[in-house]
């Protein structure tokens, strides 16, 4: 009643039957669910993404890379950790602090490390995000809003397929299917060298490498977080002498 459509009509669409749906059917029924911003744009990009799937649909994203003046302007964040990363988690590439922020999870230029795997299968993500529940709410709602933008990616597929056959966490959160903007906020980190520490964080898009986004940190000036990000810059620069 709320979204102004019959019973076997909404029913049909909760089956995930949307062709056909108007996008003003589909707004009204965003009202009416009282959806949030994350879930009227996962509504919308399911809708985009329904119909059958043509022959040769599913395929295998080519490779992604960071594009050299993309990686400068990253490399002069000297203060603030920087990675580049996909819509799967795949980081792509990180500045110095960065990799020492994440070495944990054993980043490495022109290796890609991902990050649901990292959070769901290396014991050492429980030590080192003091939060670890949160950040794992947090990366399977990321890639549940990714499967909504682009359903037939086999290497998402291969990639949830793998962590719901390893990982029970990451079973019963993907039954959920919640989804959740993932764009500012602050994350609590337990590092093996500098200990503990609280960085704010940003997520900018590459506008001109669609589906890359840098994850950019800080810590509040004047707190111990920023003390030990000063200490990890200077490890972080010993290191790669």
């Amino acid at each position: 009643m709320l979204a102004g459509v019959s019973v076997d009509y909404y029913t049909k669409m909760e089956r995930g039957d949307l062709r056909g749906v108007s996008e003003g059917v589909l707004e009204a029924l965003a009202r009416g669910l009282a959806l949030d911003e994350a879930e009227r744009t996962h509504l919308l990009d399911l809708a985009r993404a329904a119909g059958p799937t043509p022959p040769g649909r599913r395929r295998r994203s080519g490779p992604q890379r960071v594009r050299p003046s993309a990686q400068r302007i990253i490399d002069a964040m000297t203060a603030a950790p920087a990675l580049v990363q996909n819509g799967r988690g795949d980081v792509l590439s990180a500045n110095r602090l960065g990799y020492a922020l994440y070495s944990e999870m054993d980043l490495a230029p022109g290796r890609p490390a991902n990050h649901a795997r990292f959070v769901f299968l290396d014991p050492r993500s429980t030590r080192f995000f003091a939060e670890w529940d949160r950040v794992a709410d947090d990366t399977v709602a990321m890639l549940r809003s990714e499967a909504g933008r682009d359903p037939h990616d086999r290497d998402l597929i291969d990639l949830v397929g793998e962590l719901s056959t390893r990982s029970a966490p990451f079973r019963t959160r993907w039954a959920a299917h919640n989804v959740r903007a993932h764009q500012t906020g602050a994350k609590r980190y337990h590092h093996p060298v500098v200990g503990d520490l609280t960085l704010t964080y940003e997520m900018f898009e590459l506008a001109a490498d669609p589906g890359l986004v840098v994850l950019a940190l800080s810590a509040e000036p004047g707190t111990p977080s920023e003390d030990a990000l000063n200490l990890l810059a200077s490890w972080a620069l010993v290191e790669a002498q």
